[in-house]
């Protein structure tokens, strides 16, 4: 039998931690949680691996946002942030400095699971050994090596650039289809699959963060173009190996 899934809970609130955490629990998930950036840390660095972060935004001290970033730059770990404010602008925010998905309070307990195992079905299927006879390759392009079995994005002197899972789906989507124009709507189906609840612009904010992590000049990219009207081309030749 699978080990279940270890979520790390970080919410100030304790009524709202205790409330996820038997509900959670009830659904075969193991839960530790945290109240603050100091608690959070400590948990991911122990050695009982996190498989998702829930992370409240509005935290005493510092903020989410900032605890997602700084996580984002030592860590793949998925991450769901939730928030109290409906605001589209934080959700962009949330998904450029590196969250996985993104949910506003008041929710439903049965729509955050529904998100949490959607993370890590997507998360799961890459990581999972290949069956038999088959074998995933390492997609190369411009000096760059995608590893889709590791989910692990090389540079040519065989650097690791950190991809949160959104930006690994994205990219995998773009070098599957090279030299092709993509739409924003193909991305996000590609990406994230025809049942996605993203939006147009999370493919762009994610795509402004793979061109910082890819393009030696990200104002003027050359692997993955802007198509006016159209969407984006990834313009590099791929090979597998």
């Amino acid at each position: 039998m699978d080990a279940m899934p270890h979520l790390l809970l970080v919410d100030d609130d304790e009524d709202i931690l205790s409330l996820l955490t038997t509900f959670f629990r009830r659904h075969g998930h193991e839960v530790t949680t945290a109240q603050d950036g100091t608690a959070m840390f400590r948990t991911i660095a122990a050695q009982q691996p996190i498989d998702l972060v829930i992370l409240d935004v509005m935290l005493q001290g510092e903020d989410g946002f900032s605890l997602c970033q700084r996580l984002r730059a030592v860590s793949r770990v998925p991450v769901i942030m939730l928030t109290a404010m409906a605001d589209h602008t934080d959700r962009v925010v949330g998904l450029e400095i590196g969250a996985d998905d993104y949910l506003t309070k008041p929710f439903d307990q049965r729509e955050l699971l529904a998100r949490v195992k959607a993370v890590l079905r997507r998360t799961s299927m890459m990581a999972a050994p290949p069956a038999a006879g088959t074998m995933r390759p390492t997609l190369c392009f411009a000096g760059w090596r995608l590893d889709v079995a590791r989910r692990e994005l090389r540079s040519a002197d065989d650097a690791l650039v950190l991809l949160s899972g959104g930006e690994f789906d994205l990219l995998l989507a773009f070098v599957e289809h090279p030299q092709r124009v993509l739409t924003r709507e193909q991305l996000l189906d590609l990406a994230h699959g025809p049942s996605h609840d993203a939006f147009d612009r999370s493919i762009d904010v994610q795509v402004s963060r793979l061109r910082h992590k890819l393009e030696e000049d990200p104002k003027n990219p050359t692997i993955i173009r802007t198509v006016r009207q159209g969407g984006y081309v990834f313009t590099q030749a791929v090979t597998r190996r």
